[in-house]
């Protein structure tokens, strides 16, 4: 399962508007690096793939690749504040050997 937060949902539909891609899914994908690190991508998509893997999460519509489902099993997509005025796209993954959760205040 993978989850998209309300901000990152937000965000999503305001990109696909912008980008006049409304009704496309959004395809999350992973690899692993050398030093076991996951790298992210995502991106609207209309393109299906064989063994492609279909998720509605706070209604956006996701795809995922078989493959990279074992990477991202369990992550959360969020679009937080990184610092005053920079917003960013962030993959809470427990998946990702370099991953730290949150702290929970």
């Amino acid at each position: 399962m993978i989850t998209v937060t309300p901000s990152a949902a937000e965000q999503i539909r305001q990109s696909a508007k912008q980008g006049q891609m409304d009704g496309l899914p959004m395809r999350i994908a992973a690899t692993r690096n050398p030093d076991g690190s996951l790298h992210y991508g995502m991106g609207f998509d209309d393109n299906r793939l064989e063994g492609d893997i279909d998720i509605t999460s706070q209604g956006i519509d996701v795809v995922v690749s078989g493959s990279s489902m074992l990477l991202l099993s369990g992550m959360t997509l969020d679009y937080v504040e990184i610092e005053p005025g920079l917003f960013q796209f962030i993959f809470l993954n427990p998946n990702d050997p370099h991953f730290t959760p949150p702290d929970e205040a």
